[in-house]
């Protein structure tokens, strides 16, 4: 996990240097914002490396050249089995997309929907306690 997180703030510093270097040299705003996305999105990587990587004490059974397949095994987390939020979320940032195409007025309608079903999404599992009805 170490070698990911160096990998990664390598890569961020790298695209900062190559942005001011393109800065300096070709002074053209794509190419310039193009790689300062890509340092930041390397930057972001990177912290969440190091981040997991301090969480986790730094050893994970891929660090480890002698661990077996079942050093991995484990709960990798939760997912919903039965969900259908995903569903209206996908529609709704297709629609979003679209409406940049089609109009503004179809924008404005998708990102209100994505909202709404984003929020369904993140808080379908929250459910309020029922102490107040006793």
């Amino acid at each position: 996990m170490k070698f990911g997180y160096r990998l990664f703030l390598f890569l961020f510093f790298f695209y900062g240097l190559l942005t001011f270097v393109y800065w300096q040299m070709a002074n053209e705003p794509v190419g310039i914002t193009a790689l300062a996305l890509s340092a930041g999105l390397a930057l972001i990587i990177g912290y969440y490396f190091w981040f997991i990587n301090r969480r986790t004490g730094g050893v994970l059974p891929e660090d480890n050249l002698s661990a077996e397949i079942s050093d991995g095994a484990g709960e990798l987390g939760f997912y919903s089995p039965y969900s259908w939020w995903p569903l209206p979320v996908a529609v709704s940032a297709t629609a979003a997309g679209l409406g940049l195409i089609i109009g503004w007025w179809l924008t404005l309608i998708a990102v209100g929907a994505l909202l709404i079903s984003v929020l369904g999404f993140v808080l379908e599992y929250e459910r309020p306690s029922n102490s107040a009805h006793h």
